[in-house]
């Protein structure tokens, strides 16, 4: 009876201990804690949306990039904090095939939201918009910021909920894993 209870307890530690240790070794591979990797890579349907002079991109277009979709509001402190270090990520010469969309997920207004990109010295990130909410809809978007990270297949591949600074080392070699992929 005692040997059961021995055997028991002795499975029931190594079942707990490799729990933990396949989380531990999960959470190397990520670089930052708010970011959440698709085990399987989630296809991409066709998505359009505008730019600021209005004219429709349609996201299947740009299959074979990197592509970051970053949803973002001039009322959002958070967008605010990180807006400046996705644009510096943007003009980093070590990626050869990155493609980021900063969307405002606010009414359209270029006033407001070109206002923004100048207080925050914006350079090369431009300005979306959604005004039909499509990627509210595909994306299933609870809140800002909220980014969206797609392979060169088209497939959402991981998802950053809430601010992070895109200038972080970790994050950056990990993103340069899959320009090259």
């Amino acid at each position: 009876m005692f040997k059961n209870q021995k055997i028991i307890k002795f499975l029931a530690f190594l079942f707990c201990f490799n729990i933990f240790l396949s989380i531990s070794q999960a959470n190397e591979t990520i670089p930052i804690d708010n970011i959440t990797i698709n085990e399987t890579p989630r296809p991409i349907s066709s998505v359009i949306f505008e730019d600021f002079s209005g004219k429709e991109i349609n996201l299947k277009d740009y299959k074979g990039k990197l592509i970051i979709i970053n949803f973002w509001a001039t009322w959002c402190q958070p967008c605010k904090e990180e807006m400046p270090s996705l644009d510096k990520l943007y003009s980093d010469s070590s990626f050869k095939n990155l493609q980021i969309f900063a969307v405002n997920m606010e009414n359209p207004n270029h006033a407001k939201t070109k206002k923004f990109f100048s207080d925050l010295k914006i350079k090369k990130l431009k300005i979306f918009f959604d005004e039909n909410l499509n990627f509210v809809k595909i994306f299933k978007l609870r809140g800002v910021p909220t980014t969206i990270l797609i392979n060169k297949n088209g497939e959402e591949f991981a998802r950053i909920t809430g601010s992070i600074d895109f200038q972080d080392k970790k994050f950056i070699n990990w993103l340069l894993s899959y320009d090259k992929i």
